[in-house]
């Protein structure tokens, strides 16, 4: 591409049309590593959990609330995190909501008993909360619009490994000894010191800036992956359509406006079915199993087998979600995520275990990766962290209540029926998919 034609383009057609460099995989792993932390620290709850149901003798409503006390913390965070994130920008939110939560967990190893526990974990909640939303909008905003989604997707794909990382803690740390789950909380300190290269090293949004009007650092930043991409002997692409124009039916501050709030009102179901079903499971299953008759070191095992499945699942979305497009891949991962559910509340020895666990994990952790990936490309830019924060903080409302009714299910109707509420709540939500845009290829709205 010419000089003269890129003048003729808008920063963000040029960002589009930009081949992948060496600056976008710095962002996604600068990104995706804090978001790997968030994983691992989302992770450790159901670790410690078990293990403090046998070290401090709690009951399963007593633990449940462990859990609960940071999914309320995350709900509200996801919605303060992305107005937040349209108001002062998405780098400055992204450090901060690190820092807030990264601190709040070092200080829950030192709880003394359970309400202390409680409260730190509603800390930390708020803080992972609001990062999740903004750091995928961050992403979506500076990808190259052919693999916008697959970008986003790998992004997701770091909550596999935070995943694991947790697992691995969780079985050779928190079921070491009486003490292990208080340095499980302290490795997740990690966040805190990151956080300071979050702010120095990751560019702000492009958009954003536009939308502030502050040009001149625009255009600075459009410039340097521009030049990345020269020094890399890479040619800046000019083979795209030009961005789609404006549509003036966007225009407004509302994410319930007649043009949007259909898609609104699917992305929120989709989000709390999916926070339903994925807490519900995977919080519990550690507990499950030693209610089984598992030991803790066991019952850990068994989670981490089933963890390393998320990475295939992210893999198949990453390169799915740009064949299929959006709708499509999204829902297939859903109906897998049900089928799967269904077939774990019905296994009943270790190999049946395991694999449909496996199942539920590769499923289960494409459909949330396919949903990152949608979520910023239905908004326009000044209201996008408004409407991906939304729909992940009303999404919260289903991950505050799964953890409180896993309890009272499992007395009343037993582990399979538990299981047949979350395959119809992923059921529900690959319905909901359907009915959402495809935008594979699109410009995001500006």
């Amino acid at each position: 591409m010419t000089q003269t034609a890129a003048s003729s383009l808008s920063k963000n057609e040029r960002l589009d049309r930009l081949p992948v460099t060496s600056k976008h995989k710095k962002l996604l792993v600068g990104s995706g590593v804090g978001w790997a932390l968030d994983a691992m620290d989302v992770g450790l709850i159901s670790f410690i959990m078990a293990a403090l149901a046998v070290h401090w003798n709690l009951e399963s409503t007593q633990t449940s609330w462990i859990a609960t006390a940071g999914f309320v913390g995350m709900a509200l965070g996801a919605s303060l995190g992305g107005l937040l994130a349209d108001k002062y920008g998405r780098r400055h939110v992204f450090a901060l909501t690190l820092l807030v939560y990264g601190l709040a967990t070092g200080a829950s190893a030192l709880a003394t008993g359970l309400a202390v526990l409680i409260a730190l974990r509603f800390i930390v909640g708020l803080g992972l909360g609001a990062e999740l939303p903004v750091a995928s909008t961050l992403i979506s905003e500076f990808a190259p619009r052919r693999i916008r989604g697959r970008m986003v997707v790998l992004l997701e794909a770091f909550w596999a490994a935070g995943w694991i990382a947790a697992a691995i803690i969780g079985t050779f740390v928190v079921g070491a000894s009486d003490s292990g789950w208080r340095w499980a909380l302290a490795i997740g300190m990690v966040p805190a010191a990151y956080a300071l290269y979050v702010r120095l090293a990751l560019p702000e949004s492009v958009r954003y800036l536009e939308a502030k009007n502050r040009h001149q650092e625009a255009e600075e930043i459009v410039t340097s992956f521009e030049n990345a991409a020269l020094a890399e002997g890479k040619n800046l692409e000019s083979d795209l359509a030009p961005e789609v124009a404006f549509d003036e039916a966007f225009e407004g501050s509302s994410i319930w406006s007649s043009r949007l709030r259909a898609r609104t009102a699917a992305l929120w179901i989709i989000w709390f079915c999916i926070n339903l079903s994925y807490y519900g499971a995977f919080i519990w299953i550690p507990s499950l199993l030693v209610a089984d008759g598992f030991t803790l070191v066991r019952s850990f095992s068994f989670t981490l087998i089933i963890t390393l499945a998320q990475l295939p699942g992210y893999a198949a979305a990453a390169w799915l979600i740009e064949v299929w497009g959006r709708r499509v891949t999204l829902a297939v991962f859903l109906v897998g995520s049900a089928v799967s559910a269904g077939a774990f509340g019905l296994a009943d020895s270790e190999v049946s275990i395991i694999i449909a666990g496996c199942f539920l994990s590769f499923f289960n952790l494409g459909a949330w990766g396919s949903l990152y990936a949608i979520g910023p490309e239905l908004y326009p830019t000044h209201i996008r962290g408004r409407g991906t924060g939304a729909a992940a903080g009303f999404g919260r409302i289903a991950s505050i209540i799964s953890p409180l009714i896993v309890p009272p299910i499992l007395a009343a109707a037993g582990q399979p029926w538990l299981f047949v509420l979350f395959a119809s709540a992923f059921a529900i939500a690959a319905i909901a998919a359907f009915t959402l845009p495809e935008n594979k290829g699109m410009a995001l709205a500006s």
